[in-house]
Order: structure tokens, then C-alpha cells, then sequence
């Protein structure tokens, strides 16, 4: 476990977007979702990217010890839950070194999978696709189950989860959709914070140079008033 290897697609030395304060991002390769308004459609495959080892990502973690102090480590994708015991021995060597751990994931596999990659990191960045799952399996080629099973599971051992949820107009940017979205959300005690956001296209240009059919090319990006809207029904 501790040399396990797998594969990433790059990392990021001074992420701000990716859990708390100063992050040090590891975004793993392989994903078995196909969201429409993925931005990094390159990471899908799973043999993609470029191989790695523990080791060698603990010493470039290592190097930026001073810049992510009052951050930490996250591991992103991709979908890191693709590469389990990647995952999991890399979030482990980090806590070992004093590093708090975050992992963003759709929570697209089952817990049996999945559980110990969790139970090892010390917060979950979840990406709610869609609450229902008509919509969710439309928009990523799965339904939600295994994500709120994820977040039922995090509910039960007190794991903190922060919440990702993309607004994309015409799909997941309605009232109805949001209120439902917020009501669900709310009894959940081990929910610290929602994210909501905005579909960009800023990764169009991945879609066409790998071929791929873009069914959102002519989607809107969302307008700041209508965010805020959107942030209020959460309030």
C-alpha cells in the first residue's frame, strides 16, 4: 500500500478552489461518468494520463509544505474512488505527514468500493449531480444512487462533506429543481457547506480537439443574478 502506483492526469501546487485554505491537488485519471459539462473530458480514460507512485507525489507534496500549511492535500479528477488503493494509500501517507486531506469525488461506485478510500480521507468534496435520477443518468450516463448512498454513508460516521452541485441552464439551474435539491439537503448534519457552481465552457475547445459530440456547445453560461437566486434558495 504505501508504494501503490496508479495513474493521474496532472497537479496543481496551489489550488484555492478545492477545500479549505491552500490545497496541493492531485487530479487522478479515469472517470466512469460522462457528465455533458465536464470541462476535463481528457481525464476520462483511464489509461491516460502518466503513472505514479505514492512516493513520488509524497515528495512534491512535501516540497510544498510551507505554501499548503493552512490547507492540505486534495485528491480530485477525474474520479479518484476509480483507482481505490491509489486513493487510499495516498490520503493515508498524507495524514501520516500532518496534512489535512480532502477527497472531491461523484461518489460514482459502491460503498464496498468506495468506503475505505472515504473513512481514510478527513472531508469529502461531493458532487451532487442531480437529485433526480432520470436527470442525473441524462446528464452523466449513471443515476445517483451510489452518490447518495456516499452521502448516507458520510451521515452515519459524522464525515464532513462539503457539496458541488453545477448550475446548468436548462438542466439543473430551475427553481423547482434547487428547492427540491435544498430540502433534501437540509436535515443532513454532516453537510458543512454547498457550492453552488456555474456551468462554464471553458473546456469546449477538449471536446472538439478529442472528437467528442458536445450537446451543451450552445448553452448559455449563467448570468451572476441568476446565480445569487440560486444561493438564495440555500440560504
Amino acid at each position: 500500500m504505501p508504494d501503490a502506483a496508479g495513474r493521474i492526469h496532472s497537479i496543481e501546487s496551489f489550488g484555492t478552489l478545492d477545500g479549505p485554505g491552500v490545497r496541493f491537488v492531485v487530479f487522478f485519471q479515469g472517470c466512469p461518468l460522462r457528465c455533458l459539462y465536464c470541462h476535463n473530458p481528457d481525464t476520462w480514460d483511464v489509461a491516460g494520463g502518466r503513472a505514479a507512485t505514492v512516493p513520488d507525489l509524497m515528495r512534491q507534496i512535501e516540497s510544498c509544505r510551507n505554501f499548503i500549511r493552512s490547507g492540505g492535500v486534495t485528491l480530485s479528477g477525474g474520479e479518484p474512488l476509480a483507482q481505490p488503493e491509489f486513493a487510499r494509500a495516498l490520503l493515508e501517507r498524507c495524514r501520516e505527514a500532518g496534512f489535512h486531506t480532502a477527497l472531491d469525488t461523484a461518489g460514482s461506485f459502491p460503498l464496498e468500493q468506495s468506503r475505505p478510500v472515504i473513512d481514510a480521507a478527513d472531508l469529502l468534496l461531493l458532487d451532487i449531480k442531480a437529485l433526480d435520477p432520470a436527470l442525473c443518468r441524462e446528464l452523466t450516463g449513471r443515476d445517483n444512487a451510489n452518490e447518495l448512498a456516499t452521502l448516507d454513508y458520510c451521515e452515519r460516521i459524522g464525515k464532513p462533506v462539503w457539496i458541488r452541485h453545477v448550475l446548468v441552464p436548462g438542466w439543473t439551474l430551475e427553481r423547482m429543481k434547487l428547492e427540491e435539491l435544498a430540502a433534501f439537503l437540509k436535515p443532513y448534519r454532516c453537510v458543512k457547506r454547498i457550492d453552488l457552481l456555474p456551468f462554464h465552457k471553458l473546456g469546449c475547445y477538449k471536446w472538439k480537439e478529442l472528437g467528442l459530440g458536445n450537446r451543451l456547445r450552445d448553452t448559455a453560461e449563467p448570468t451572476p443574478e441568476t446565480c445569487r437566486a440560486a444561493e438564495a434558495l440555500f440560504a
